[in-house]
């Protein structure tokens, strides 16, 4: 006996020891002030402690939580098969760039993916980073003669429209509808007011451009930028075939930009194929604009002054830094292989997350001092046998989430709190069974043993039926659900290991040491 309560003696002394240094990097990494602990970063010492810390979920630490749709209708058979997955590993990138710790990306059903942002302090910019297909091509602008005769052709368009009552245009402004809102043409392009987008958009699309231009021809938009003392947009005439695509970007930096003091740009580096044929494309268009587009919004269109054999491009504009630095993730990370929507979106404020970690600490602590009060006042010395089995419990499910890395959520600290409602009907199996045996005459240790014997099969079968529970719902549940299903089945194998193995060995030793006539049960 004194050999076997030994060696169980070292076992619970080496995991609980274990535990504790697992639990170490947690403790230290939720002592510091929230923005330490969101900065991102992969090689700080607070990312270190991160990378070992119990991971908090969307709920408690607040953040975004989106669900997108993957629109595949336009890919043939063979490449839709796989582009759920290739979005996953484009959006993983990109985020990655953007610095969110602990994001969670997963596919949920054939054309979904969920994507879970705990401490995101910029909902909308994060937002447009995923959002964004970032389908880089490279267009012929057409020349100012070219564009200027289309322009006219969609004006006298309109003019007969307006004649036969289709399309309301006012009569000062009747014979060039659509014209008269430029306030520059220059190149293939003539840039609009920004007040005046909204009715040029009108005009364009009851005129059906399609139909008056040529079918190699196309209008696209720039960006929202300033030019002559006004805010507006470019828009351009663009040669609707691509020269390139840009699916071979090698790098792209944000820089300030050296010519317009106070904006921003990104340099671009196309590698193999890419810069052979973007050399090609710009001697082949010397003194022509060459429009980047991006997501069929035209960034910068350059004019070619020479051949460019680096592969070296430039991407200009109204950008600050924050926008020159997020075309440079969606660069980087590359485009998109089907456009993505966002069919369900929540937020949840550091506050509200706060509130929830609050009420759930509260909830916890309330339950377990009832618990230790009546298991105390009802079991007396045995409750409190109880009470440090049911410590050690919850020290070994947080060890073990800790190494583990599952993350902690509201439904996790439910299952915890079902973790203890379980732990203390497991001591009270025990106990009761202790208890007829003393009454039916057993000495004290015989009843202890015959006591544990007897209910292990019933602690056994509950914890069995319960465990196959969770594993449903960690197989076929969502995030939360999946929680859940976590620290339930931690919280009983700890529970296994305390309430069986730790009572057993305190009872074994108290009894080694001296003959008991009763026993405080």
């Amino acid at each position: 006996m004194p050999r076997l309560v030994s060696w169980k003696s070292l076992l619970i002394l080496g995991t609980t020891l274990l535990s504790l240094w697992a639990l170490w990097p947690s403790f230290q990494f939720y002592q510091l002030p929230r923005e330490q602990r969101l900065a991102p970063g992969k090689d700080t010492p607070t990312a270190r402690l991160r990378e070992n810390a119990i991971p908090l979920g969307l709920d408690l630490q607040g953040g975004m939580h989106l669900d997108l749709e993957v629109d595949r209708s336009g890919l043939p058979p063979e490449e839709a098969a796989g582009a759920v997955d290739r979005a996953i590993e484009v959006l993983r990138n990109r985020i990655d760039q953007f610095g969110v710790a602990e994001p969670l990306i997963q596919k949920q059903g054939d054309n979904r993916i969920v994507v879970q942002l705990p401490g995101l302090s910029d909902p909308e910019r994060a937002r447009d980073i995923i959002g964004q297909t970032a389908k880089l091509e490279f267009k012929l602008v057409r020349n100012q003669d070219e564009a200027g005769a289309l322009f006219t052709r969609i004006d006298a368009q309109l003019a007969a429209m307006a004649r036969a009552g289709q399309v309301r245009v006012d009569t000062s402004m009747a014979s060039a509808p659509l014209s008269r809102l430029f306030i520059d043409f220059q190149g293939g392009g003539a840039f609009i007011p920004v007040a005046e987008v909204p009715r040029a958009r009108e005009l364009l699309a009851a005129a059906g451009p399609d139909s008056v231009f040529s079918r190699d021809t196309h209008l696209l938009w720039g960006a929202e930028e300033g030019h002559a003392g006004r805010t507006g947009r470019w828009l351009y005439a663009i040669k609707r075939q691509p020269e390139m695509q840009g699916g071979s970007v090698a790098n792209a930096i944000a820089n300030p930009d050296d010519q317009n003091p106070g904006r921003w740009m990104v340099n671009m580096r196309l590698a193999g194929r890419g810069a052979s044929d973007f050399a090609r494309v710009t001697a082949a268009n010397v003194n022509r604009q060459l429009a980047i587009v991006l997501d069929s919004t035209v960034r910068s269109a350059p004019r070619i002054d020479e051949r460019i054999p680096g592969g070296e491009a430039r991407i200009s504009g109204s950008f600050d830094a924050n926008d020159a630095k997020d075309l440079e993730i969606v660069l980087k990370a590359g485009a998109l292989p089907a456009p993505v929507k966002i069919v369900e979106e929540r937020t949840v404020g550091p506050s509200m997350g706060q509130d929830s970690i609050d009420a759930g600490v509260k909830a916890a602590v309330i339950g377990t001092i009832l618990v230790v009060i009546f298991v105390v006042l009802y079991y007396r010395g045995a409750g409190l046998i109880a009470i440090a089995a049911l410590l050690l419990n919850l020290l070994y499910l947080f060890a073990a989430m800790a190494a583990l890395r599952s993350t902690l959520t509201m439904p996790g600290i439910a299952g915890i709190v079902l973790t203890i409602g379980m732990a203390v009907d497991t001591n009270v199996l025990i106990f009761e069974r202790i208890r007829e045996e003393l009454r039916a005459g057993k000495t004290v240790r015989a009843a202890i043993e015959l006591g544990y014997d007897r209910a292990f099969r019933t602690i056994l079968d509950a914890h069995v039926t319960v465990l196959i529970s969770a594993a449903f719902l960690f197989q076929f549940g969502t995030g939360p659900i999946k929680g859940f299903a976590v620290t339930l089945s931690v919280g009983l194998l700890a529970n296994m290991f305390t309430a069986v193995f730790f009572t057993r060995l305190v009872y074994d030793w108290i009894t080694h040491r001296r003959t008991l006539t009763r026993l405080s049960i």
